[in-house]
């Protein structure tokens, strides 16, 4: 946060915006972030088709890690995945990075590609709830969750309004990968999935794309949209039986720290649970789609679940968009609920 603070006033020096920007960058709580390249490169703006290139070029030499440790975690090998799906909103390949992934890794040309690029950090859920909706149509298959966010390759030095200037102070690059089985394993067995739009807010998270590149948009009333959100996370844990507030485990997107005491104090939880969450938000940053992703690990590495143990996966992005599932701890190598989410793998 400090160097974050230091390159802020060097670079918006004399801007009347500029104070009111570092208050807000010292009350996100990131303490430190991850990116790809370093921070004098970072600051600079080599054009659209270099910062493409270096999105391409880090993707390839970093998601191959993470895969081969979600498989291993998982307890399967490439030709036992039937589909794939990866997810990012700070490059863009055609084909996708699937196609890569499945030429160079040794997965089945058969495999599936199920490529997501316009859901921002909703991406995340909405992998999984892809993943769920595939393994309860085939319930033998497995599906490979990949996700790259490279979201300092979207600093526009150019840009110094205040919500520009949040997000430069906000935002992380990672990888991550996890693989969603149609039976067995130990992880999170989904039960319920759900999407919701808050109606009219499109242009509240967007992008402007110009020939500099993806031009991140934010609206001063997205903070305040867990309060319309916190009914329908209320609604999805009833139609499945639940009290929401009374869940033992919750894997929320830390979009920022009032995205998670407002969802907090809405639902009626203690900020604590959402203790996995504030982690990733303090040692990463916002990670786009890759938040749920490191959450989960950390729910996995604290391995204090026991089976049966409730739960609540939530991405929020663009459009307002929320991506939900809900689902139990499961160490039931034969458990018949598709869609057991597991071996959960991220690297920054």
């Amino acid at each position: 946060m400090e160097d974050t603070l230091e390159f802020a006033k060097g670079m918006h020096a004399g801007k009347p915006q500029l104070s009111l920007a570092l208050r807000l960058i010292q009350n996100t709580g990131v303490m430190k972030r991850h990116i790809v390249q370093p921070i004098e490169e970072t600051l600079r703006h080599p054009g659209l088709e270099e910062r493409n290139r270096i999105f391409e070029v880090e993707s390839k030499k970093r998601c191959p890690a993470v895969v081969q440790q979600a498989l291993a975690n998982a307890q399967l090998t490439e030709q036992d995945i039937d589909a794939i799906i990866f997810v990012s909103c700070t490059g863009f390949l055609m084909p996708s990075l699937t196609a890569w992934l499945i030429n160079t890794m040794g997965f089945r040309s058969n495999t599936r590609q199920i490529p997501i690029a316009q859901l921002g950090c909703a991406a995340g859920g909405a992998a999984i709830n892809r993943a769920h909706d595939f393994c309860t149509a085939y319930p033998d298959s497995n599906v490979l969750i990949v996700s790259s966010e490279l979201c300092s390759l979207c600093y526009q030095p150019e840009d110094d309004g205040v919500g520009s200037l949040l997000s430069d102070g906000l935002f992380g690059d990672a990888v991550a990968a996890a693989v969603v089985r149609g039976s067995g394993g130990v992880g999170v067995a989904l039960e319920r999935n759900a999407s919701y739009l808050i109606p009219h807010t499109e242009d509240w998270i967007s992008y402007a794309v110009r020939s500099t590149g993806f031009h991140f948009q934010l609206d001063k009333r997205v903070p305040g949209t867990m309060e319309p959100l916190a009914p329908v996370l209320r609604d999805l844990a009833m139609d499945n039986g639940w009290d929401v507030a009374q869940l033992d485990f919750y894997i929320i997107h830390a979009g920022g720290p009032r995205i998670l005491s407002d969802l907090s104090y809405y639902l009626g939880i203690d900020n604590d649970m959402f203790r996995h969450s504030w982690r990733t938000l303090t040692e990463h940053g916002n990670i786009a789609s890759a938040v749920v992703l490191d959450a989960l690990r950390r729910l996995f590495e604290e391995n204090e679940l026991t089976p049966g143990a409730a739960g609540m996966i939530a991405g929020f992005g663009p459009g307002i968009t929320a991506e939900m599932s809900v689902g139990r701890w499961s160490v039931d190598v034969t458990s018949a609920v598709n869609g057991v989410l597991h071996a959960v793998s991220a690297y920054h």
